[in-house]
């Protein structure tokens, strides 16, 4: 996978087939939450895992950053527990305080992100500044992978990450959106039509805590697709991202799910 990581024009279909089956495997840790296990892809070797702390200030697993020789990657869960739903729903804004000046962010997402940011951080510094880097997410996990991509492109050695998002929601102000389209320049979210969650928060939104108005766009890099699987839930779990995903490169779904078996998020 990772063949043609420096295409800008349009997305690489095999590396986000590869990209949400990584995605796939912080859920496996959050699932493991003693030993915090889970599969790493073959030629790949694990860095180290992070947490963070959702809205009860409780760390918990988060993700991980795995490398090789051709790449590493920085992955972000999404929502796994009922605390990481309140979270999801404190849409008021903040100040993106990683990046002077760069708009306003969802202070919920914003919370959690800071919360892992000096662990990601210290995970990065073991890479070598040579190899690209991907930075990934499934919902809950998207958002925090934009929030990361900004911070990491700004201040770290790593000024050009390659961005893969499933379904994320929307993360920031028109302000952050602009600064993060002009630093980022690969970025590409992929999102289901009938998918609810990146439609949210909706584009202006009134708190009923603060009172006060805010504005969201979503970042650059839309790909559009479009499945139903019955449910509101269905429309947007990882398993039915991979598997829309799976049919369009059928042949590089089976040797992404080949080795090592059974890492795939593959649907019940």
């Amino acid at each position: 996978m990772f063949k043609s990581f420096a295409r800008i024009h349009r997305p690489d279909m095999e590396t986000a087939l590869f990209l949400a089956a990584v995605c796939g495997q912080t859920y496996v840790q959050y699932n493991n939450k003693e030993d915090e296990l889970f599969l790493v892809p073959r030629t790949y070797h694990l860095i180290g895992g992070f947490k963070a702390s959702s809205y009860d200030n409780r760390p918990e697993p988060f993700g991980f950053v795995i490398t090789s020789e051709q790449c590493s990657i920085l992955a972000f869960r999404g929502s796994g527990s009922a605390v990481d739903w309140v979270s999801d729903f404190i849409a008021q804004q903040t100040p993106y305080s990683p990046v002077p000046n760069a708009g306003l962010t969802h202070k919920g997402f914003t919370d959690i992100y800071m919360s892992a940011r000096s662990s990601v951080h210290l995970l990065l510094n073991q890479l070598p500044a040579d190899k690209p880097l991907f930075i990934t997410g499934h919902s809950l996990g998207g958002a925090l992978a934009t929030l990361a991509a900004l911070d990491i492109a700004r201040n770290t050695v790593f000024s050009s990450p390659v961005v893969y998002t499933f379904a994320a929601p929307r993360v920031g102000d028109p302000s952050f959106v602009q600064t993060y389209n002009y630093t980022v320049h690969t970025h590409w979210r992929f999102q289901n039509e009938f998918d609810i969650v990146p439609h949210l928060p909706p584009l202006v939104y009134q708190s009923p805590r603060s009172k006060g108005t805010y504005y969201y766009l979503h970042v650059k890099g839309e790909v559009m697709r479009s499945f139903r699987m019955g449910s509101v839930s269905g429309n947007h779990v990882l398993p039915s991202y991979f598997a829309d995903l799976a049919r369009e490169e059928p042949a590089a779904a089976a040797i992404i799910c080949a080795d090592p078996p059974g890492w795939c998020p593959l649907s019940d």
